[in-house]
């Protein structure tokens, strides 16, 4: 296909679809709803810890330090084994690679349910971040070989709205679990969360490894003249990317602007995570006691996160800013999580400024990456994304153990709130500065 014959289209036909639209629409309806299934399965097993240990803590009771480290350990696991698994993932291709880590990750999950004692849990919540850390990276990978970088965009925004969808669900499902199937065969409700919310990565990998092909030459369900028209839009992408790739990653280690957005990323989500994880027992600490009550309260900031996600970011895109916007949903999140320290135990007025923080803390993600992406170069953007998203894990790794801490020694998730407000406002500071202490990469051409 001609690629300038777009620019040849009259004006009253620029909306046609056109037969390589066809072909990516064909693409999308195969490939990306199982993969987002599997993510929502991933992401729910990796934050679910924050509703078991509302029963945990009563036939567990090992403090708030134990389960602070063993929801950050997750992270340890997933940032030593990031790479190694993308590097299987090309060696062995993406459908045995992701069955192996969903049904690897999908026991694990499930096995939680038999921990019982500190070291087991740790154990058991690093296997689960070393085997799920080739899940999204892989899929990352796995995009470039379906995806020109001109469409991919929009398949990886599709993709990563499963945190978004789970954080909507998680409560109801999680409450309804741990309250109805509590006792049920002797099991206590956290024990039946587990089981119940790890089994599905079973079939879900073999649902991947059934309906994907590792590349499009193994798709039958592609025809030769459409399996044609992906050659030459993957080609025209290529070429368009070819730039100054052997000097990557040199000037990514040397350039002061990588280690700010990863020091903002560190901090954005160390605290992010915090919240994630520690939300339901915020919510329980303002006089609630039914699980299931206070699982579904936690739907109402995250609806709220998803307006926030959308305004936002359509208001970004349309004033083509980003730095100021980041800043402001930060601002938004640490004002709203201020405020609920100060109504701690007023349930509506602690609910209403814990859901405006939320809507901060929904937009601030995206407005990031969407930064982080139009900050670099397009031959540096893949080498660039992936070093900041690897260094920005490590937050998260640290700061559920630090919450933990703060919790047990105090008795009042106030003060960790505290450490959140804090890590929030500076994530927006040091982004504005961003600017100013790095030069603009050289542009290469192509």
């Amino acid at each position: 296909m001609n690629p300038n014959a777009a620019k040849r289209t009259p004006p009253s036909l620029s909306s046609t679809r056109t037969p390589v639209d066809a072909v990516f629409s064909k693409i999308n309806r195969r490939i990306l709803p199982v993969l987002l299934l599997a993510y929502m399965i991933a992401y729910l097993d990796r934050i679910n810890i924050g509703y078991a240990q509302l029963q945990m803590k009563h036939t567990l009771p090992w403090g708030e330090a134990v389960y602070g480290l063993g929801a950050g350990i997750f992270f340890i696991g997933y940032f030593l084994f990031e790479v190694p698994s993308n590097l299987l993932l090309e060696k062995f291709g993406a459908r045995r690679t992701l069955l192996r880590i969903m049904v690897l990750w999908g026991i694990v999950a499930t096995a939680i349910l038999f921990v019982r004692t500190p070291a087991e849990f740790y154990l058991a919540r690093f296997l689960l971040g070393t085997f799920e850390a080739g899940f999204f990276p892989g899929v990352i990978l796995y995009f470039t070989y379906w995806y020109p970088p001109a469409r991919r965009g929009q398949a990886i925004a599709i993709f990563m709205s499963a945190t978004t969808i789970v954080g909507v669900i998680a409560g109801p499902l999680c409450g309804a679990i741990l309250k109805y199937l509590d006792g049920v065969n002797g099991w206590h409700g956290w024990q039946w969360l587990y089981l119940l919310e790890g089994l599905p990565a079973l079939p879900a990998g073999l649902l991947l490894y059934l309906l994907l092909d590792d590349k499009a030459a193994d798709a039958a369900w592609l025809s030769p003249a459409e399996k044609a028209l992906l050659r030459d839009s993957l080609a025209q992408g290529i070429a368009q990317t070819a730039g100054g790739q052997a000097s990557t990653r040199t000037q990514l280690l040397r350039d002061p602007r990588i280690w700010l957005l990863s020091f903002v990323y560190f901090l954005l989500l160390g605290a992010t995570y915090m919240i994630v994880f520690w939300m339901p027992t915020l919510i329980q600490s303002w006089g609630l006691k039914d699980v299931l009550v206070v699982s579904l309260l936690t739907t109402i900031p995250n609806a709220c996160g998803i307006v926030g996600m959308i305004v936002l970011g359509r208001r970004s895109d349309r004033r083509r800013e980003r730095q100021r916007h980041f800043a402001a949903s930060v601002m938004i999140a640490a004002a709203g999580l201020w405020v609920t320290t100060l109504l701690h135990g007023n349930l509506p007025g602690s609910l209403a400024a814990l859901s405006f923080g939320a809507i901060g803390i929904a937009a601030a993600t995206p407005l990031f990456f969407a930064l982080v992406s139009e900050s670099l170069p397009a031959s540096k953007a893949a080498a660039g994304i992936a070093l900041i998203s690897s260094l920005g894990n490590l937050g998260p790794a640290i700061s559920p153990s630090l919450n933990g801490l703060i919790v047990q020694h105090t008795g009042n998730a106030v003060y960790s709130m505290y450490l959140v407000v804090v890590m929030y406002i500076a994530a927006g500071l040091v982004l504005l500065i961003t600017k100013r202490t790095a030069q603009p990469y050289p542009q290469h051409a192509g």
